[in-house]
């Protein structure tokens, strides 16, 4: 695994395959790792880093405040997380890429599309979060983190992820910064020295704005309606990944390819083939 320093925090990414480049956002919510690409859920069972770096460049990485990226205490938007992709395109001289996202990663792909149109080739949505369920347990994490920090405070936020190692995803109470807390002391004694008030009020706000409504998060219908980038939506179907959601997707990006397939079918033998077809079609046809 390699490292660069994008706006000072450290990513730890990995470039498989050769090709056209295809870069990904993990799927996995807070815990969106290399890893989760083979280890999480559906991804498990597709198998797309089995099949994609034989046709494309797959840029894979570590988001960050998750795995063995770093991160900084501030109030992180959809933004903070495209800044880090286009960063990671930039330090591997890489002009154009297609982008993919799943699971919460397609949010951020949404918002890479709408924020660098012409450095991004194709995007390709694989089991969009969102949907009312999506957004209420959304919320629900942060507020079990901050009353945890309510009663105890940051010190014991460090001490509480420094016995049992658990992501953000696996125990609410760490919160989002849990992972670097667990793998940067330095980051983790700067933390638990932090002023709680102000503290409070960052996360307050990054949990509204990554969270906002009960449909697809990540960039504005109104951005996505003008934008003319091929695009491919598979949805999932379950209380994280709402099946509106995917919809919603599919109404917002003109022209978008909506792959009407029931879950049960996305498999090894369906899943990476299509994916390519979509990858190829774009690749030959080019973009201006």
């Amino acid at each position: 695994m390699a490292t660069a320093i994008i706006d000072g925090i450290t990513t730890r990414y990995e470039v498989i395959g050769s090709g056209p480049p295809l870069l990904m956002y993990a799927p996995g919510g807070f815990n969106a790792t290399i890893e989760t690409w083979r280890t999480q859920g559906v991804y498990a069972k597709i198998k797309l880093l089995d099949h994609l770096p034989k046709h494309y460049t797959c840029i894979v990485f570590d988001r960050r405040e998750c795995g063995q990226s770093g991160g900084r205490v501030e109030r992180v938007t959809w933004a903070h997380y495209v800044a880090q992709g286009k960063g990671l395109l930039d330090h591997l001289g890489i002009a154009r890429a297609h982008i993919m996202g799943g699971c919460m990663g397609c949010c951020p792909v949404a918002a890479f599309g709408v924020a660098y149109p012409q450095a991004t080739l194709s995007m390709i949505l694989f089991w969009p979060v969102g949907g009312a369920k999506y957004r209420i347990n959304g919320h629900q994490r942060f507020a079990e983190h901050l009353g945890f920090v309510q009663q105890h405070g940051l010190a014991e936020v460090v001490a509480l992820v420094a016995k049992d190692g658990k992501p953000f995803g696996a125990d609410p109470r760490g919160g989002p910064w849990a992972s670097v807390i667990r793998h940067d002391r330095a980051f983790a004694e700067r933390y638990a020295k932090l002023d709680a008030e102000p503290y409070r009020l960052i996360v307050a706000g990054m949990v509204r704005t990554l969270f906002d409504r009960d449909t697809a998060p990540g960039a504005e219908p109104e951005d996505m309606l003008r934008l003319d980038i091929p695009a491919l939506i598979v949805p999932g179907r379950d209380a994280a990944h709402a099946t509106s959601a995917a919809r919603y997707l599919e109404e917002c990006l003109p022209g978008a390819e909506y792959w009407d397939v029931p879950v049960a079918d996305q498999t090894e033998e369906t899943v990476p083939g299509r994916v390519l077809a979509f990858l190829d079609r774009v690749s030959a046809a080019g973009r201006p």
